[in-house]
């Protein structure tokens, strides 16, 4: 995205640049596909999202880039991207975990996560205890298998970005 380090205002231009390709895309929606577009944004973190990014960073499997994220992100509903992709608000990520538990990735660095995403395929996306994120398969992640698509998270958000980008512009949203 841009030579900045990642920041509360690395995330501010890539919530920006997002809003912008959605607004571009919406415009036209319509039109284009003959349904009105559904719900396409980046939602600023309110209050009730603070404290749940605090009790997000007292996780034993949180790091850093998430919590960061969750100080300026409450959630991405991107519905019309694709097949859409979702991050979940640090509030659900945090119930799922209280009710699953920690997420088995058996290829990872280190093969414990939590679920943070998914497509509206149905498949999931984790971040592991050392930040990187993988894709679930299937829409479980009980079989335990899973690809990882991006190193850390800012690659992650950036490689969303480039997706979201790309299907605005030919309709086609990229391998995310």
């Amino acid at each position: 995205m841009d030579r900045l380090p990642y920041s509360a205002a690395w995330l501010s231009r890539w919530r920006d640049d997002i809003t912008g390709a959605v607004r571009a895309m919406t415009a036209t929606f319509e039109t284009t596909y003959g349904h009105p577009p559904g719900r396409n944004d980046v939602r600023t973190a309110d209050e009730d999202d603070l404290r749940a990014a605090r009790d997000y960073g007292r996780e034993f499997l949180a790091f850093p880039e998430m919590v960061t994220f969750y100080e300026s992100i409450g959630e991405v509903a991107l519905t019309d991207v694709g097949n859409g992709c979702f991050i979940h608000p640090a509030r659900d990520v945090l119930h799922r975990l209280a009710e699953e538990g920690p997420v088995f990735v058996p290829m990872a660095d280190d093969p414990h996560g939590m679920v943070f995403g998914s497509n509206g395929g149905g498949l999931l996306y984790v971040a592991d205890w050392g930040g990187a994120v993988h894709r679930s398969r299937t829409a479980s992640t009980d079989d335990g298998e899973f690809d990882r698509v991006a190193d850390d998270l800012p690659q992650f958000l950036d490689r969303l970005r480039r997706c979201v980008t790309r299907f605005v512009t030919t309709g086609e949203p990229g391998d995310l």
